[in-house]
């Protein structure tokens, strides 16, 4: 496959075809890590943190919970103890 470096503002950057994408599992908006290696472009899926984001969003909507939700909110689950925020 080939395509061209294209003007992007004061950048450059590259149309990655749909079967490339595809064969690579990337979808729009995926974070790459880039770099240059013996010549070539090299771009790598950058793994994202299981439960990325997790904790904010429970915060959030712990802070909009009723009085029932709060009454329940002192009981722990089983396992609560080894997950990683």
């Amino acid at each position: 496959m080939q395509t061209v470096v294209r003007k992007m503002g004061n950048s450059a950057g590259i149309i990655l075809p749909k079967a490339l994408l595809g064969e690579m599992g990337l979808t729009t908006g995926q974070a790459l890590d880039i770099r240059a290696e013996d010549g070539r472009i090299v771009a790598t899926p950058v793994a994202l943190e299981p439960r990325a984001g997790w904790a904010g969003a429970a915060q959030a909507i712990g802070a909009d919970r009723d009085a029932e939700a709060q009454d329940w909110a002192g009981f722990a689950v089983e396992g609560d103890a080894d997950l990683t925020w």
